[in-house]
């Protein structure tokens, strides 16, 4: 599947070649508040051309928001916004034929086939990829005539994304394009999306699943309330809780109710183990050589008289840098 889309965007148009050296995307001291909500606090980002960058964050982070004012389709109320090396105040016409834009939810007329959809959208482009090309790159051929309204979820974001694609972008935006997606759906885009980094694209993605992030994105940075809490590439950011692993486990038994069922103290003497913290009474330790770790941590638990009901171990990802910096889950509201 990878192989089939990279083949099928390794001949989209030349722009990704035509590209110049100055940044995809410069913010400098970006706001935008809503009523008493500050969605955007004074943002920062730079982004090279040919990076696949992940904005990373929680509903209501201002991720959406950010991209908004990145596309022209909100004014920030403070701050530069800068796209290509233009402005949406006299750059507009210009920027419009050179981004292509998936936003989280695209409503397509019914009616329409997949085929004519695609030729309304290649219409809005001065120069672009032909029809049959964005279908096949979309991997819609047996749906080239099939009516939108018949269309699966993840047939849509598809065809969302060739509708982005149609117009031979330099910088695409995807605004969480596989939210809702059943797994193989997710794979499919996925498997796109990495066909178009390697066509040299500059990609723009938004998304709550840290999964997705590692597996496609150069650098990403976390928004939390509207500010960049970390930047840096996915291994970067993981290096930064300090291990290769997370234990987690719950206790019953003694007083085995919170916090203070557990004393810390030993566990955080054993020679691998790097930080503790605790989230709705499942224990999470940050571990470094786990092999070795793990049978000190049983080891303590039962010198304390306390018994497991749960343990788990797994790598550590994104969404564990995220919960360290935040307290609180991705996905929390």
């Amino acid at each position: 599947m990878v192989e089939r889309a990279v083949g099928a965007v390794a001949d989209l148009g030349t722009r990704a070649r035509e590209q110049g050296d100055g940044p995809s995307l410069l913010l400098r001291g970006v706001r935008k508040a809503f009523a008493d909500v500050q969605a955007v606090d004074g943002l920062d980002l730079e982004v090279p051309r040919g990076e696949c960058f992940g904005l990373l964050g929680p509903n209501g982070a201002g991720k959406t928001t950010t991209i908004e004012m990145c596309e022209g389709l909100t004014t920030p109320d403070q701050g530069t916004v800068e796209v290509l090396g233009l402005n949406w105040h006299n750059g507009a016409d210009s920027l419009r034929q050179r981004i292509g834009i998936q936003l989280q939810e695209t409503q397509f007329p019914d009616k329409l086939t997949v085929e004519e959809t695609l030729r309304m959208f290649r219409s809005f482009f001065k120069r672009g990829i032909s029809v049959d090309e964005s279908i096949r790159t979309a991997q819609l051929e047996e749906k080239r005539k099939s009516r939108v309204g018949g269309l699966s979820g993840g047939q849509k974001q598809r065809l969302a994304m060739a509708c982005a694609l149609v117009g031979d972008p330099e910088l695409l935006f995807l605004d969480e394009p596989t939210t809702g997606l059943d797994p193989q759906a997710r794979r499919h885009l996925w498997d796109l999306v990495d066909g178009l980094k390697q066509a040299g694209r500059t990609i723009i993605l938004t998304t709550h699943y840290m999964d997705e992030a590692e597996r496609l994105c150069d650098r990403v940075a976390i928004m939390d309330h509207g500010k960049v809490i970390a930047l840096g590439t996915p291994q970067q950011l993981i290096g930064t809780i300090g291990g290769e692993d997370i234990v987690e486990f719950a206790v019953s038994g003694i007083e085995a109710t919170g916090h203070g069922s557990v004393d810390v103290a030993p566990l955080l003497a054993i020679h691998g183990v790097q930080s503790h913290r605790v989230d709705a009474g499942l224990h999470q330790l940050s571990v470094s050589e786990l092999h070795l770790a793990v049978p000190r941590i049983f080891a303590a638990l039962n010198q304390q008289g306390l018994h497991l009901s749960e343990f788990r171990t797994h790598s550590a990802t994104l969404e564990d840098v995220f919960v360290r910096l935040t307290g609180r889950n991705l996905r929390d509201e």
